[in-house]
């Protein structure tokens, strides 16, 4: 009996980590060492590309095992947004997209030995709540937006800014864990 293949997530992100463990997936992490590419009014493209780059990072780095790369952005009317530079920055993407709807891209790169890469990128759209300045403050407080995409972490204090969605949850918060499930479930690696 051929044991089951190894899996390695291509990313730094701890919610796609914690998304992984919830569906029982064992997986070790590799942080792709790449520049992201940005494209200002193709956020589809950018996401698409991102998760490729990383994908194929850990390939060059002969990598035997199943790989999952992703790379999620926000578009807020047909600009993309990415990770916040600064809390600044941060501050002014909540202020944009407070009482407004905005689209969650997540590019998903999969990939196992003897197979092409499968790329695919999921929306969800997201409608905020009408922020004021003091409760994008408090928000702060709790969450740290420079290393999310949009300036926000849906998964952490998301009722604080998030009216409702329409999607897949776990693609705004950085997986999209039906596709990411078809897939493992296609390629034999087990999950609970």
């Amino acid at each position: 009996m051929t044991a089951p293949l190894e899996l390695v997530l291509a990313s730094a992100s701890p919610r796609r980590a914690r998304i992984l463990r919830g569906m029982g997936v064992a997986f070790r992490v590799m942080v792709p060492e790449v520049d992201e590419v940005m494209y200002a009014d193709d956020s589809q493209r950018t996401a698409g590309e991102n998760c490729g780059h990383k994908l194929a990072w850990c390939r060059d780095q002969d990598v035997q095992q199943a790989i999952i790369a992703a790379d999620t952005v926000v578009e807020h009317a047909g600009q993309c947004l990415t990770k916040p530079a600064d809390q600044e920055a941060a501050f002014a993407m909540l202020s944009r997209l407070s009482g407004q709807s905005h689209t969650v891209y997540t590019g998903v790169a999969m990939w196992r030995p003897g197979t092409p890469a499968f790329t695919r990128v999921e929306s969800t759209t997201v409608h905020f709540k009408s922020l004021e300045r003091g409760t994008i403050e408090e928000y702060f407080r709790r969450v740290n937006p420079l290393d999310k995409a949009g300036g926000y972490d849906a998964g952490q204090c998301g009722d604080m800014i998030i009216d409702h969605h329409e999607g897949s949850w776990t693609n705004v918060i950085g997986l999209p864990r039906r596709l990411v499930a078809d897939w493992l479930r296609d390629a034999g690696i087990p999950q609970k």
